[in-house]
């Protein structure tokens, strides 16, 4: 199975990447077009066919992936959907903000639609450990199985309707900076306590790692793991009261719905 990514830039690379680190893709399955390929050499070498022309990339794909910005999505969408044979191949809209009727829209055709996904994913995509969203439009359950397939190659997919998809964006996706923030100021107060920038932020993050491991290896509510950590008059319950009362649970929840208004 062919796959055209339209646009590499963080997201799209992103997508790109993973794809190659999985070693699940074949790299000569995978067709980049960017306007500018000069700093895509690394894909050329490892094997992926790079381009600067969008219609040639998408004619040649089974799977073709829209990854541009939000401003840029209706032309080239419409320059697509020239080539696009809508019997064959799958069309998948990584662009935030960007309706499936939009896109129906833009791409109709002679009373056709394209089968059609709207999917998030994140940035950790690169390393295999994006948080996806997929949620199918005018789709077949064979070709729904086929993307969720794509997309579990570089982290865990999960199938939802459109109206999710912002919620989902705030999470996963915005989730990603509001994680490192943490990680950020925990960090800061490493140093506090003796440790070296360097230091702190590798211990940091390697327990955020740890901490998200044991949930998803166990499938516990994060309250037991806290518990198991958790000594009466101990340091743990002091420091949690603490950011309780400096507001850290009703300041992620603010962030959260702030950033999804």
């Amino acid at each position: 199975m062919k796959t055209a990514i339209i646009g590499v830039g963080a997201m799209g690379g992103a997508i790109a990447e993973g794809m190659l680190h999985s070693g699940k893709v074949n790299p000569a399955d995978i067709i980049a077009a960017n306007p500018h390929t000069d700093k895509l050499w690394h894909l050329v070498d490892a094997g992926v066919m790079v381009t600067s022309d969008n219609k040639a990339a998408a004619a040649k794909a089974d799977v073709v992936i829209v990854a541009v910005k939000p401003w840029l999505a209706e032309d080239v969408m419409k320059d697509l959907k020239t080539v696009m044979d809508y019997r064959r191949q799958v069309l998948v809209s990584v662009v935030a903000g960007v309706t499936a009727a939009q896109i129906n829209g833009w791409m109709q055709k002679d009373g056709a639609l394209p089968q059609l996904f709207l999917v998030i994913p994140n940035t950790a995509a690169s390393i295999c450990e994006s948080m996806t969203f997929i949620a199918p439009c005018n789709a077949s359950e064979h070709n729904t199985e086929l993307i969720k397939k794509l997309f579990d190659n570089i982290g865990s997919t999960i199938i939802t309707d459109e109206r999710h998809l912002a919620a989902g964006m705030v999470l996963a996706s915005c989730g990603t900076a509001f994680a490192l923030r943490y990680i950020r100021a925990s960090a800061e107060g490493g140093v506090e306590l003796g440790f070296r920038a360097a230091e702190a932020t590798r211990i940091v993050a390697q327990t955020v790692k740890g901490a998200a491991c044991l949930l998803m290896d166990s499938g516990s509510h994060p309250e037991e793991e806290i518990d198991k950590v958790t000594t009466a008059g101990g340091l743990t319950i002091k420091g949690l009261n603490a950011m309780e009362q400096a507001g850290f649970t009703g300041a992620v929840i603010q962030g959260l719905k702030a950033a999804g208004k």
